[in-house]
This record gives C-alpha cells, sequence and structure tokens, in this order.
C-alpha cells in the first residue's frame, strides 16, 4: 500500500466519516431544538416541527455531499442530475409546494389558532388542526373538513373568536302609514329585553330605506361573537320584535304593487 492509500485510509475516510456524524448530530439538535424555541402555543410548536424536518434533511444532505467531496468522490454530476429531477418533480408536485409554502405564511402570520371559530371558504367551523399542507375544520354541522393552505390564504379569512363581541342588523319592514318614532320605540324595547343583547355598545334602531312595499328600520345590536351565540340571539331578536310589533299594532307588510290606470280611473276591466 502506497502513501497516498495510506494518506487517505488515515485522513480524508476519518475526516469524511467526522463531518457525516457532525451532520447527523446537528441535524437531530435542530430537529429537537427548533420546535422548544418556537414554543409558542399551538401555532409555533407547529411550525417548529416542520421547519425542524426540513431544517434536518437538508443538513443531512449536505454534510453527506461534503463527507463524499472528501474522499474523492465526484459529486458533482450527481447533484446536476438531482437538480433536473427536482425541476421535473417541482413542475409535477407544485400543487403540494404552493399548499406548502401557504401552510408557512399561515403559521407565520396566525390569522387564527387552534379552536377559533372561523369562516373559511364558506364553512363555518372550529379549527381544529393547522400544519404546513392543510387546515382542519369541525364544522358546526357536525363535519370534519380539510381545507388545503393554499386556499385558505387566497380566499377571505373570517375569525369570530378574536374579537369578543360583534354587531348583528336586522332589517324590519313596516307599513308605509305608520307611526315611525313609535315603532322604533317598539323594536328597541323589545330587542333590549332580549337575553344576550348587550347593554354596551347601545342596540340602535334608524330608518333606512323606502323601499316599494314598505319603510324599512335597520335594527343594530352587540352580542357574544361566537357563532352558537350570533344564532341564538339573532332568532330570540326576531321572534321578540315580531311579538312586540303584533302587539303594538304595527303592521309587516306583505310585497304588494298599485297599479293606476292612465287616464286616472280605478283599475278594472278595461272597454
Amino acid at each position: 500500500m502506497d502513501l497516498d492509500a495510506t494518506t487517505l485510509l488515515g485522513s480524508e475516510w476519518v475526516v469524511a466519516t467526522a463531518i457525516l456524524v457532525l451532520s447527523v448530530v446537528a441535524a437531530l439538535a435542530v430537529r429537537v431544538g427548533l420546535p422548544r424555541a418556537l414554543d409558542h402555543g399551538e401555532p409555533g410548536r407547529v411550525l417548529g416541527r416542520q421547519l425542524g424536518r426540513i431544517l434536518s434533511v437538508v443538513v443531512v444532505v449536505v454534510g453527506l455531499v461534503w463527507a463524499l467531496g472528501e474522499v474523492g468522490v465526484a459529486v458533482a454530476p450527481a447533484l446536476g442530475a438531482l437538480g433536473l429531477t427536482g425541476v421535473a418533480v417541482a413542475f409535477a408536485a407544485q400543487d403540494i409546494l404552493q399548499n406548502f409554502i401557504a401552510g408557512i405564511i399561515i403559521q407565520i402570520r396566525r390569522p387564527f389558532r387552534v379552536g377559533d371559530q372561523v369562516t373559511l371558504m364558506e364553512y363555518d367551523g372550529t379549527v381544529r388542526d393547522v400544519d404546513m399542507r392543510a387546515v382542519r375544520l369541525h364544522t358546526f354541522d357536525g363535519l370534519d373538513v380539510v381545507l388545503p393552505a393554499r386556499e385558505v390564504l387566497a380566499t377571505a379569512i373570517v375569525n369570530h373568536t378574536r374579537t369578543p363581541t360583534r354587531r348583528t342588523t336586522l332589517e324590519i319592514g313596516v307599513r308605509y302609514d305608520t307611526d315611525l318614532e313609535h315603532a322604533r320605540a317598539v323594536v328597541l324595547r323589545a330587542a333590549t329585553a332580549v337575553d344576550g343583547v348587550l347593554a354596551e355598545p347601545a342596540t340602535a334602531v334608524w330608518v333606512r330605506e323606502f323601499a316599494d312595499s314598505a319603510i324599512v328600520l335597520e335594527l343594530m345590536y352587540w352580542h357574544a361573537s361566537d357563532i352558537a351565540t350570533l344564532r341564538r340571539v339573532r332568532s330570540d331578536v326576531a321572534v321578540a320584535v315580531k311579538r312586540a310589533l303584533d302587539a303594538a299594532d304595527v303592521e309587516i307588510p306583505f310585497p304588494q304593487r298599485v297599479l293606476h290606470w292612465g287616464d286616472g280611473s280605478a283599475p278594472g276591466p278595461r272597454p
């Protein structure tokens, strides 16, 4: 065995082995340490786990390439082939990559957290899980829905529990010959007496518009922001307002049209 071979066995292989071992140790440290460093609630833990997995693989691959180079293995052709293969795979799996990138953005921006009640892509529900690929909702209809992260990020996100209260508007039509101040007072008393309607901010009733068949009143009241309270209070307010208007002889009219002949005569059979 000549000196060069002895040197190779005695130095390059030792260095290569050390590089590979250190890269594996570093990868394990990244995989374990990153989730702990980002442990600021459930979204941080999810983000830490995903990034830890990715970076640990990158560290091992870099260490392996470096170690192969130390022992004289030509890695450039292999890297070129991997690069071309990676481009082909990227085109074939672009939806997966887009969802992955969108998942990272959601984790960083945190428009919602696990347990929040949200509206995503026309689905109302509670967030059960958020990862790098999808968002899982448990809807109020009892369904388990998995939404792609890319589509969630591309549409409006409504978080119903980020703020403690919200306002609901209910439109009520009354006859044109109605005493509007009296009708407003009746509606206001009925709405404020409903359980779940908050005293502050104050409930308000305004005249909205003169519609085709009625004058429209606009009732605005505040309540707790969760979906269950919204639906319960909205139903109770509608029932209470209808009952109060009936008791006060304030009529909610049906849609109607009044016809007048061009010569001013009353409607009826034409000759």
